[in-house]
């Protein structure tokens, strides 16, 4: 009986089983609740703002401010070498720190002041979104917005009256928005000069601070007064318009500015060799510095000499005497076709003693190449005398704000009078219907200037700088800039207007400088940068 009693309760319990299971699944499938509804999709912008509030508790500034550009990537490569900035930075902490320390700690007779673990933890600082703007000057600058929740570990271990106490900085948190200004930007690696950093509201700054294990900041008015004090003290060092200035390198030598000036006597050439069929040849001298963009400096030309002597002097702007050269060239002149090259020499600036002239005499070569076998062949000498004088530390430019600020006029100027600079910075989005080849004239009362050509070019750069000595004001007067092609392949359209402007010179007298980019006249969407100064003595 108890067998029969096992088999069948055996076969009930996997008979009940399945059953069970059967009905389930009906149920399941054919009787779903009425009181659920599917889910209404919408996209985001049709949502109102207590949705969007709840679903993004903190949207991105990106996404609030069209103005602020995604900067995910930056993110993420923060994120993938936060592991050894980390360690970068607090190295380079501790060594700016330590000399710091020890200065002050004698004033509150404390022993030591050491750094028993120094880490800004796991979690890397993050950048929200980040605003660009351009300007018209020779600078960048950003505006990101920076959070930063980390686990940083700073223990300090602080020594005094033969007592030790630790103090531990933990859960960090800052917030700042600061601005980033590079400028100048120069024409070297790393493209700019220094680097400005203002802060353009109050940050905040959370953290926790344990000593010997207790946690301070939970004392009752301490957390308030350092969260104050902590932001009233670094706005009064960098909130805008006070800024924090960090030199990358030398403005001076990365914008190759003036150091110095070399000044050239060229006294006489001897035997040099006739270049023309009949008669003499009549020689002249071109002077220029090596990476120099200035025009050569020329000697009168000596008529049918082949002895000349010409004692004319020269000033030649020097920029790194280091490097750069004196190229001396010797040309026979022509009055019909190519001035024909009669001989050429360098000299190295760096082995011309300053302040004092020295007397050269130079073999004239072909070329400078010594494995040259024509350069035995002989051309000559030329006599020149040098003499360097450096710019005194008073003289030289300060940095990148004096570049924005108007000079005096030169020494002669009338008194109620001045110089009218005119620079020609460059040009965009130019199209000629025939030809692309511009370059820019600058006409005033009459006088009229040109740049260099530059060819198939829509944006061409000039940074070419022109003056206009005044005996009055140019309060009623106008500029007019044109920017035109030429090409002698089209025999019938040689020559077109690109578009014009004319420009006011009210502005400037009274402003003293004006740098803006002003929109041709007659050009589809053409424009040119113009800088207007006006010096006065």
């Amino acid at each position: 009986m108890g067998f029969f009693s096992a088999i069948l309760g055996f076969f009930g319990f996997g008979f009940g089983i399945s059953i069970g299971l059967l009905l389930g699944y009906f149920f399941f499938i054919y009787f779903q609740p009425t009181h659920v509804k599917d889910p209404e999709i919408k996209p985001l912008a049709e949502q109102d703002p207590i949705t969007l509030q709840k679903m993004l508790p903190e949207i991105p500034l990106w996404i609030k401010n069209p103005d602020f550009d995604r900067v995910d990537w930056l993110n993420k490569f923060i994120e993938y070498m936060w592991p050894y900035l980390d360690k970068a930075i607090c190295k380079t902490a501790k060594n700016i720190a330590k000399p710091i320390i020890a200065d002050q700690i004698p004033k509150y007779k404390i022993d030591s002041v050491e750094f028993e673990t120094l880490t800004l933890g796991s979690l890397p600082p993050t950048f929200q979104g980040m605003k660009v703007y351009l300007t018209d000057e020779k600078e960048l600058i950003m505006e990101p917005s920076i959070k930063w929740a980390g686990n940083p570990n700073v223990t300090l271990s602080v020594k005094a009256f033969g007592l030790k106490a630790t103090v531990q900085v933990v859960d960090l948190q800052v917030f700042l928005a600061p601005r980033i200004t590079l400028k100048p930007l120069v024409p070297s690696f790393p493209c700019f000069a220094n680097i400005y950093v203002s802060l353009m509201e109050k940050p905040h700054v959370d953290f926790g601070l344990k000593l010997v294990g207790a946690d301070l900041m939970s004392i009752p008015g301490v957390y308030r007064f350092v969260q104050e004090l902590i932001k009233d003290q670094v706005a009064n060092m960098y909130l805008w318009p006070k800024t924090l200035e960090v030199q990358i390198v030398d403005p001076t030598k990365a914008m190759r500015r003036p150091v110095g000036i070399l000044h050239v006597k060229v006294l006489r050439a001897m035997k040099l060799k006739k270049k023309d069929l009949l008669g003499a040849s009549d020689p002249y001298v071109k002077l220029k510095m090596s990476d120099d963009k200035m025009p050569s400096k020329k000697t009168t030309v000596k008529h049918k000499n082949l002895n000349p002597e010409w004692k004319e002097e020269f000033n030649l702007v020097v920029k790194d005497p280091e490097s750069q050269v004196l190229e001396i060239n010797v040309y026979d002149w022509e009055q019909v076709g190519k001035h024909d090259k009669m001989g050429m020499n360098v000299i190295s600036l760096k082995d011309v003693p300053p302040e004092e002239p020295k007397e050269y005499t130079l073999t004239l070569l072909k070329n400078m190449d010594l494995n040259d076998v024509q350069n035995e062949k002989p051309r000559g000498q030329i006599v020149v005398e040098l003499t360097y004088k450096q710019f005194k530390e008073d003289e030289l430019d300060k940095g990148f704000e004096e570049t924005q600020t108007v000079q005096k006029a030169p020494e002669g100027t009338p008194a109620g009078g001045g110089l009218l600079v005119v620079i020609v910075h460059e040009a965009q989005d130019v199209e000629g219907k025939y030809h692309t080849n511009p370059y820019a004239r600058v006409t005033f009362s009459g006088e009229e200037k040109k740049t260099k050509r530059i060819k198939k070019n829509r944006d061409p750069r000039w940074d070419e700088e022109f003056q206009f000595p005044l005996e009055e004001p140019p309060t009623n007067h106008r500029l007019h800039v044109e920017v035109i092609s030429t090409s002698s392949r089209n025999l019938l359209h040689q020559k077109e207007s690109l578009g014009y402007i004319d420009i006011s010179l009210a502005d400037v007298v009274s402003n003293k400088r004006i740098n803006e980019k002003y929109h041709l006249i007659d050009s589809k969407n053409g424009r040119i940068q113009v800088e207007l100064q006006w010096r006065t003595s």
